[in-house]
């Protein structure tokens, strides 16, 4: 068997997230049925990781394998054949021979999410960014999300009943810039928890309006319980933004 790396593209508007659902339409099974049929056997990729309904991705990436060498794959035709086949808001970029222990998820080294707020109505951003109307301070906003780096333990910020084997995760950038009538979030870490950046983000709103302090900002991340954060905000103004790995 050979391994191959899918470097893709797709809005989330018309999925429900990244994994295969039962009575769901996905990315994944999309992806699935797509390769499949193109290369006349069973494909089951493997994604770098999970996105929630709706969240879309500017770069992500997924592997699969498949019984012929990349020499007699065809790597042009079979991107090409892919992208015409695929849906629209589907997109595949790159198609890479890997090792057979290259793992798509588990060799991340860090992921990077874009989260867009957009500061004037704009009807062709409506399922782009997240139209949020009133004053923000930005620099405040910019001081709270400073203070990420000092922890590692994010429970205040996951969702509830996950079954992972520790919320511990390191931030190593995390910044609010201004860019035309958006104010863009970017965050990168080794590892998410489910929800992470949507509740994050929820939560410095409410710093940027003044509601809570950047010492109560703190005490939410110290206190470990989700309840006490922001709520959550909506999943279409997030972007899965950037993936690296140490052989890429």
């Amino acid at each position: 068997m050979c391994r191959y790396f899918l470097q893709l593209s797709f809005t989330g508007d018309n999925y429900h997230g990244w994994q295969v659902q039962n009575n769901a339409r996905s990315v994944q099974q999309t992806l699935n049925t797509a390769l499949s049929t193109i290369l006349g056997e069973p494909i089951l990729t493997t994604g770098a990781g999970r996105t929630d309904a709706g969240v879309h991705a500017t770069e992500f990436y997924a592997h699969f394998n498949c019984e012929t060498s990349a020499l007699a794959l065809q790597i042009d035709k079979l991107l090409y054949r892919l992208n015409v086949l695929l849906p629209i808001d589907i997109a595949i970029q790159k198609i890479i021979p890997v090792a057979a222990t290259a793992h798509s998820r588990f060799d991340a080294l860090s992921r990077t999410y874009n989260y867009v707020i957009n500061r004037t109505k704009d009807p062709f951003q409506q399922q782009r960014a997240y139209y949020l109307h009133g004053n923000l301070d930005v620099a405040l906003m910019n001081e709270a999300a400073a203070l990420l780096f000092e922890y590692t333990d994010f429970s205040c910020f996951s969702k509830s009943k996950t079954q992972v084997k520790t919320n511990n995760c390191t931030i190593t950038a995390a910044k609010w810039t201004e860019q035309h009538h958006n104010l863009v979030f970017s965050i990168t870490a080794n590892r998410f928890l489910r929800n992470m950046v949507r509740a994050i983000v929820g939560t410095l709103i409410e710093v940027g309006k003044k509601q809570i302090s950047l010492a109560q900002f703190k005490q939410i991340i110290e206190a470990k319980n989700r309840s006490n954060a922001g709520l959550s905000v909506p999943a279409h103004g997030l972007y899965l933004a950037k993936i690296e790995y140490p052989y890429l």
